[in-house]
Parts: C-alpha cells; sequence; structure tokens
C-alpha cells in the first residue's frame, strides 16, 4: 500500500465575505480507501477544493505527498470539447499521428516525450470504465451525463497519481458503471478520499472520516460500522440526556425544598427570639446569621442545578440530529385521466446520429401519476426529459402539451444565476410571494439566516441542489408536471428520504430520470417505486394503466 497521503496542520477557511468554514483543522489522510461524510453544506466538496489546490486556506496548510488526481462533483468540461482533450491527451495524439504520416517536425517528438503507448493507455482506461464505444475524437455534447463522469475519472487514473481525490462519483452512474467504478476502487494501491452519500460505494472504504462542525472524526471500518458506531454513540448521548434531565428536576425540586426550609427556620427563628426577650443587637446578628447561612444552603444548590443544567445542554447538543428538509410542494391538482403531454414518434439526434431506435417515441403522460424513466447511461433518459419539457426540440415527431406549468429540474443543475444569492433566485421564481414568506420557504429547505444570502456560485452540490429545487418547485405558477432528472444527486441521506416523502404527496404528474432503482431503501409501494423488474416499454407507444398509477419505462436506443 502506497505511503502517499494528506496533511492538513492549523487548516483555516473562509469565504471571500468573511463567512468561516474550518478553523484550525488538522488531520492525517493515510493510505487506503477513506469515505469522507457529512451533511450537505458542511465543507466536504470545500475541503477536498483545499486539498487539490483550486482554493487557498486563510490560514495554517495542506501536504499532499505524490502526484494528485481530482474528480470535482460539477465536472468543468466545455460540450464541444472532445474526449482527447477531456483526457488530456490531445495534442500527444495528434502529434502521433502526424509522425505516422509521414511528418517528421521536431515538435512532434517533443510533444510526444515518452507518451508512445499514450493511445493504447487511454483506450484501456476508457473500455474499463465502460466507454468502450467512445472514440477519442469524438464530443462532449454526444455523451449522456454518466459517461462524461465515467470520462472524468478516466483522466484522472490515465495521470496515475498517488492520490486520488472524488466527489460523488457515482452521480449519474447506472448500475453496470456503478459496479465498474467499485471494481477500480478496489483494486486501487494508493490514497484515496471519496466524498459520497452512496452507502454502496461507501461500504468499499477502509475508514470513515466524518465532518462535522469544522472537526474530523475517524471510524475504522466501511460506512454500515460507521453507522453502527454512530447509533451507538446515539443511543449513550440520548441516555445522558434522559439522565441529565432527571438530575436537573432533583436540583430543581431540593432547591425549592431548601427555599422552603429557610422560609421555616426564619420564621420560627423570628418568633423564638421575640419570645426570648434578647437585646436587640444580639437578635440582629442572630438573624443575620440565619440569614447568611440561608443564602449559602441556596448558593449550593442553585451552582447543583446549574451544573445539572449545563450537563444537559451538552447531552442534548450530542444527541441532536442533522436538520431534515422540510419539503412542502406546491398545491396543483391534475384531473383523474388528463393528458399533460403527448408525443408522437419522437427523434433527437446529436451530429446527424438518431438518439432512439425505430420509429422514435411514443409517449402519453396522464394525471396524476407517477413515471421512473430508466436505463442506462447513453440511452436518452435526459434527451427524452427535455424533449417533453420542452428545452430541446425534437428532430421529427410530434409533441402537445397541455396548458399549466412544467417544472424541470436539469441534471447540470445550472437553471440559477450564480452571481444571485439564493434569496435573490428565489425571488426572480416566485415574485409574489412576500419576502418574509420567501425567506420561511427557504428555511425549510435548510437557508437559514446568512445561509439564505449567499451566492449561488459558493454553494455546494447538495446546497446547490436544495436551492434550485426551492426555486424549480416553487416558481409561479405551481407545475403541473415535474421533470426531474437525478433528483437525488449529492443530497445528503436524510433529505432523500423528506424528498421521496414530498413526491409521493404531489398531485400532479412526476417523471424521474435515474440510471437506477428509484429512491434507496423504497423497493415497494408508493407511487415512485418501479411497477415491477421488467422496463414497461422498449420502444413504440407506452400505455397508461389509469390515475395515480405507477410506470417504469425505458427508451430502446440504436
Amino acid at each position: 500500500m502506497s505511503d502517499s497521503h494528506v496533511v492538513s496542520s492549523a487548516l483555516s477557511f473562509s469565504w471571500p465575505d468573511g463567512t468561516p468554514v474550518f478553523q484550525d483543522l488538522s488531520f492525517s489522510v493515510p493510505g487506503g480507501r477513506t469515505g469522507l461524510v457529512a451533511p450537505n453544506g458542511a465543507g466536504k466538496s470545500t475541503l477536498l477544493r483545499l486539498v487539490a489546490g483550486e482554493l487557498r486556506p486563510t490560514g495554517g496548510s495542506i501536504t499532499v505527498e505524490g502526484p494528485l488526481g481530482y474528480l470535482p462533483q460539477h465536472l468543468p468540461f466545455a460540450r464541444r470539447e472532445t474526449v482527447a482533450r477531456v483526457l488530456g491527451i490531445d495534442r500527444v495524439v495528434a502529434a502521433l499521428h502526424a509522425i505516422e504520416a509521414g511528418d517528421a517536425a521536431e515538435e512532434h517528438f517533443t510533444a510526444v516525450g515518452d507518451d508512445w503507448d499514450v493511445e493504447e493507455r487511454a483506450r484501456a482506461e476508457l473500455d474499463r470504465l465502460g466507454l468502450t464505444d467512445v472514440a477519442l475524437d469524438r464530443r462532449l455534447d454526444t455523451l449522456s451525463g454518466g459517461e462524461v463522469v465515467s470520462l472524468g475519472l478516466a483522466a484522472q487514473l490515465l495521470k496515475r497519481p498517488d492520490v486520488l481525490l472524488l466527489d460523488e462519483p457515482t452521480n449519474n452512474l447506472d448500475g453496470a458503471a456503478r459496479a465498474r467504478l467499485t471494481a477500480v476502487l478496489r483494486s486501487w494501491t494508493g490514497c484515496l478520499l471519496v466524498v459520497s452519500h452512496d452507502r454502496a460505494l461507501l461500504d468499499e472504504m477502509d475508514r470513515i472520516a466524518a465532518l462535522d462542525h469544522g472537526e474530523i472524526r475517524w471510524y475504522g471500518g466501511n460506512h454500515t460500522e460507521y453507522e453502527q458506531a454512530v447509533r451507538a454513540e446515539r443511543e449513550v448521548a440520548e441516555r445522558q440526556v434522559r439522565q441529565a434531565a432527571q438530575d436537573v428536576r432533583r436540583q430543581k425540586r431540593e432547591l425549592q425544598q431548601a427555599r422552603e426550609r429557610a422560609a421555616r427556620r426564619a420564621s420560627t427563628a423570628s418568633r423564638n427570639l421575640a419570645d426570648a426577650g434578647l437585646a436587640r443587637i444580639v437578635a440582629g446578628n442572630l438573624k443575620r446569621d440565619a440569614q447568611v447561612s440561608a443564602a449559602r444552603s441556596h448558593d449550593v444548590h442553585a451552582a447543583r442545578l446549574g451544573a445539572a443544567q449545563a450537563r444537559l445542554d451538552q447531552a442534548s447538543t450530542a444527541a441532536r440530529r442533522d436538520d431534515d428538509l422540510a419539503l412542502d410542494l406546491p398545491e396543483t391538482t391534475v384531473p383523474a385521466g388528463r393528458t399533460v403531454f403527448h408525443g408522437e414518434a419522437l427523434q433527437a439526434a446529436y451530429d446527424g446520429r438518431p438518439v432512439f431506435a425505430g420509429d422514435g417515441v411514443g409517449l402519453d403522460i396522464r394525471g396524476p401519476e407517477r413515471v421512473a424513466l430508466v436505463g442506462p447511461n447513453g440511452a436518452g433518459k435526459s434527451t427524452l426529459l427535455r424533449l417533453i419539457g420542452g428545452q430541446q426540440e425534437p428532430v421529427s415527431g410530434a409533441v402537445t402539451r397541455a396548458e399549466g406549468r412544467t417544472a424541470y429540474l436539469s441534471q447540470r443543475l445550472d437553471l440559477l444565476d450564480a452571481d444571485r444569492t439564493v434569496a435573490e433566485n428565489l425571488a426572480v421564481f416566485a415574485p409574489s410571494r412576500s419576502a418574509a414568506d420567501r425567506m420561511n420557504l427557504l428555511a425549510r429547505f435548510l437557508f437559514r439566516g446568512v445561509r439564505a444570502h449567499l451566492p449561488v456560485g459558493v454553494l455546494s452540490g447538495g446546497e446547490l441542489l436544495r436551492a434550485t429545487l426551492a426555486c424549480v418547485l416553487n416558481a409561479e405558477p405551481a407545475p403541473q408536471l415535474l421533470l426531474l432528472d437525478e433528483p437525488t444527486n449529492n443530497l445528503d441521506l436524510a433529505s432523500v428520504a423528506q424528498l421521496e416523502s414530498a413526491l409521493l404527496s404531489y398531485r400532479g404528474g412526476v417523471r424521474r430520470g435515474q440510471p437506477r432503482r428509484p429512491f434507496p431503501g423504497r423497493d415497494r409501494g408508493g407511487p415512485l417505486a418501479p411497477a415491477g423488474r421488467r422496463p414497461a416499454h422498449r420502444g413504440g407507444r407506452a400505455g397508461v394503466t389509469g390515475p395515480a398509477t405507477r410506470r417504469r419505462i425505458c427508451p430502446r436506443t440504436l
């Protein structure tokens, strides 16, 4: 196992507006596979960008031993770039082809250097990640989101790094691509640091690093063992809360009893002094002594109560769960059986190549129903969603849409203005809402206080998805058809569950593009669960089984 690793010493980082992210964070990542987990917005992607050198610390340092490869959450590739350009070998390949054609210019040999086998190595990495039919001169705008992610990983592996950083590497990948990624990581012998909310991937890790409130806690073993350890810690913390609460109640009771005893003693002493006929000065001294004793007793019990309350507060903090997303979809109702979309023989094309097989796709969507659009990477799921939503026009076929708004959540999350704040973006989408109402809505999406006034450009992947969801789902007027392309990408597990719950109660039409099964852990029941193991559609007309139904369809490509 490689000795390469990452060392952080007293790392601090703040955004340009002064918002702090980390303060005096120190840690060391050893060789092997490490999974970095945390709720959305905790700073996971920011930490990887600091390690990769994309961001500069405001204090402290980060040291990386050995060559580094970094796959970001949002790949910075232009859609018209070629595969060779993304792999970083376009100049070398061009020089090789020139030499093969008989051009012996010195600059070609300089460009090639020792990389005479670069095409063979690139082809091997592409094949290993399932991109067998992807040529080096192919443009990115002809690839699916999952294929682009696999290509980005191939580019990093081609560098032969000692340290590999992966930020949500399973986003947009279908089951086969996820299996190939897992196989690659199982054979990894360097230092691997993975940010992910994917339980299956995290179960391949050697250890888990949990980032919470600017600190990292380490857990040996995979994610399942981490969850067991966290549950055990939570049970201990909740038991301590109960014990601390009991102690607070006991201390309050004892303080009250001490007050009552002091009052009784004072009353008795006053009567006794009056009956004893003592001199006024002596009686005053005895009274003051009694008051001092009573005050001392009160202070002791009050101190005990304060300490008990502090223990309760500390235990409550330790037991507090992560914030949950509170999703309330806008009120809308589609009458049973109403056709909100009709498509006949729809066809799209890239570089003159048709996307769908045969005569294209015929599809009716009627409300209220849920449709899960499934298929392997490159099958055309995102293309079909864009055709339905009107973001892309078919090269042939007929489209009819019912009146009413269609809300479309793109896989690329490029809908919002990166220079505007979250609150400003929502104001554009929902201008008739009051400012207070918009702030309350954003709070339900976990943008509270200053978080609502952060520029969209500095948000994490999970935060950007939440902000986009807030704007898309609450734009005016309320949508009658939701088109969600990979809606769970970058969401933490608690937010995924809440999104599922909200969509289950939505009374419009829902269509989701998803390369793997719908929401994890929900194999049975509910409108978003697949209707069966076999796809209901392989080209041609997709049937409708009635209102409030659920369907699972798969477009068939050439």
